[in-house]
């Protein structure tokens, strides 16, 4: 018999990459809302908005389009930036949102019962020798189908990241 009452099993996602870029260029790519366009978002998704208050208990706004070939809608996420160290690491905490902002329910948007309401994430910059070793971590992410989509698409979203930067 299955104890359905314990809670799911969680793993935190973690991804690192080497950047041929400075780590101010890096760091301008996640702070400036007109960079952050160039890539958030999976492969073919492309991102019409952002919206950076870059401070402690400051938030944005991101919007994701998927491709006319998924149906071509926006989805959103909103976060509060809950620690900022320029250069170094930035600290906030993730949500699906509507265009205003709002808190959505993962449940109202057809997500599974066990998606988290809320990621914490953490991203770190550490300069070596004129490259910029960037780690994401996403915590908490219950084990299953969409903690594999998760996974995907920050790997994707590292792509075009990384192909947004100026080649040096």
């Amino acid at each position: 018999m299955t104890d359905t009452s314990a809670p799911p099993q969680t793993r935190d996602l973690v991804v690192k990459r080497l950047l041929d870029a400075p780590i101010e260029l890096v760091w301008q790519a996640w702070t400036d809302p007109e960079h952050v366009k160039r890539w958030w978002g999976p492969s073919d998704y492309t991102s019409p908005t952002a919206e950076v208050d870059l401070r402690e208990g400051g938030r944005f706004l991101f919007c994701m389009r998927a491709p006319d070939w998924q149906g071509g809608q926006d989805s959103y996420v909103v976060g509060t930036y809950t620690k900022i160290v320029p250069l170094q690491r930035l600290e906030y905490t993730q949500s699906l949102a509507d265009a205003a902002g709002n808190k959505i329910d993962p449940a109202q948007m057809g997500m599974p019962a066990d998606f988290p309401a809320e990621t914490r994430i953490v991203v770190e910059f550490k300069d070596v020798r004129g490259f910029t070793e960037l780690t994401i971590t996403e915590y908490a992410w219950p084990v299953g189908q969409f903690m594999i989509y998760s996974l995907l698409g920050l790997h994707q979203t590292m792509d075009k990241l990384t192909e947004s930067l100026p080649q040096h």
